[in-house]
């Protein structure tokens, strides 16, 4: 039976995120996998890389070794048939949690060497997940930046991106301007149950 790992790494649970890597993650199950949910802000401590450089000792070739509490999430990576990352993008970018965990994820497996370009010999699949209060065309060049990064040195990743999302219940209560909340409550109310089934479908493809 393969094992996946699906990793929340927005800080908000029940929302956007959280239900499509859930969704995604049932997904797989119907294909028949092992399924690990992780909740990344559940963490009591973790931290990006510390640059200390001890994944290029012949020690511990390709290895995280700093020790806290995303170690042993990376471990579990590291054995898994298959990986979820899901973020909501904030300021432009995935949240500080999934960046802790991508550099610490990917780093160890840059070699500087001319010889070889990664020390990982077993890629797995990867779907990578982004949401967005703004539309999802604002957001592609970075969920490709991502994906060629992941694609590289963790294994053949598919994407999935939902953007203008219903960020809150109570759009009045924060007077947000910008935002016209009938039609992010009608979205959410037709589109995102569409968007939670494509993602169910992603996970049942992508890890059978």
């Amino acid at each position: 039976m393969k094992k996946i790992i699906a990793i929340n790494t927005s800080p908000r649970t029940g929302w956007n995120t959280d239900i499509l890597v859930r969704e995604a993650a049932e997904g797989a199950k119907s294909a028949g996998a092992q399924v690990e949910f992780i909740n990344l802000y559940k963490l009591q401590n973790f931290k990006g890389c510390a640059s200390c450089f001890g994944c290029k000792n012949e020690a511990h070739p390709g290895a995280c070794v700093f020790k806290d509490d995303l170690l042993e999430v990376l471990q579990k990576i590291r054995e898994s048939d298959g990986l979820i990352l899901g973020s909501p993008v904030y300021l432009g970018d995935v949240t500080s949690a999934l960046r802790a965990l991508f550099e610490r994820l990917v780093f160890p497996f840059i070699t500087y060497k001319t010889e070889i370009a990664s020390y990982n010999t077993r890629k797995i699949p990867v779907l990578f997940i982004l949401t967005s209060g703004a539309p999802a065309e604002f957001n592609q060049n970075l969920l490709t930046r991502y994906k060629g990064t992941l694609d590289a040195f963790i294994g053949p990743t598919e994407t999935f991106i939902s953007g203008d999302t219903m960020q809150v219940n109570d759009y009045e209560k924060y007077v947000w301007t910008m935002f016209d909340p009938e039609k992010k409550r009608e979205r959410r109310n037709t589109v995102f149950p569409e968007e939670r089934k494509q993602a169910y479908n992603l996970g049942a493809e992508h890890f059978k």
